[in-house]
């Protein structure tokens, strides 16, 4: 169950958040969406692939962190074991949301901070307090908004990138199969890479605009980053010895 509301200072004043790793606090996920902005950090750690939602038809770009559903091989009994965790998971329990105020008789959209005050990370009694004693942010509550300013303009520039892969037709889907040290085999199905051949083949004038829009780079950051399929792989092994030990 979700409840999202508007965050403030007088309601929530005691709230704090759980910010520990962990599968009962919603981390056991096998991919979570991640933008073009936060390629640099993300293709350090985890392959980048692309997916495509059912119900809408949109595609996304996602970090990997497992091979199946509940499956995140980054999350172990001490935590996440990497130095970054990607933004749309870090940001739980928090949300950007839209409220119209008006200003000198102008009606106007802004931002605003909402919770989900039945998240399992939501409490009175440790964790990471969200406003001060006596009122005002804290600083954790001002990174938080930090971070969901840097989503939701992340999210907004993903969008034109998918639209200019897809127009010139850089998204392929593909089929990634694995078999493990001890012979179990995993498929994975229903994710999208870059179509290298159709990338090589772009006119320069092209690639000159997909440079000047930071787009070129993305690409290239998506490619390299699923060398990381190796350490997710080398993760699950040591995982299923682990088992045995």
């Amino acid at each position: 169950m979700t409840q999202h509301v508007l965050l403030n200072s007088v309601e929530h004043k005691d709230l704090k958040v759980i910010t520990d790793r962990s599968a009962k606090y919603g981390d056991n996920v096998w991919y979570s969406v991640t933008f073009p902005l936060e390629f640099r950090s993300v293709q350090a750690h985890y392959p980048i692939f692309f997916h495509k939602d059912a119900t809408t038809g949109q595609f996304y770009a996602v970090a990997l962190f497992g091979f199946r559903n509940e499956d995140n091989l980054f999350l172990t009994d001490k935590g996440w074991e990497a130095s970054y965790v990607p933004l749309t998971l870090r940001r739980q329990p928090f949300l950007i949301g839209k409220q119209v105020v008006r200003e000198d008789g102008i009606e106007q959209e802004q931002h605003v901070i909402h919770i989900d005050i039945d998240h399992p990370r939501v409490n009175k009694e440790q964790g990471e307090a969200v406003f001060h004693p006596f009122g005002g942010n804290t600083d954790y509550l001002d990174e938080v908004g930090d971070m969901l300013a840097a989503i939701h303009q992340g999210l907004n520039d993903s969008k034109v990138f998918i639209d200019v892969l897809l127009e010139h037709d850089l998204l392929e889907s593909f089929t990634l199969d694995i078999e493990l040290d001890n012979g179990e085999k995993h498929q994975m199905i229903g994710f999208y890479t870059i179509n290298e051949e159709k990338l090589n083949m772009l006119a320069g004038a092209v690639l000159a605009k997909l440079h000047e829009q930071g787009y070129l780079q993305a690409i290239y950051m998506s490619m390299a980053s699923q060398s990381n399929v190796r350490d997710l792989l080398d993760r699950k092994n040591a995982q299923h010895q682990n088992r045995k030990a």
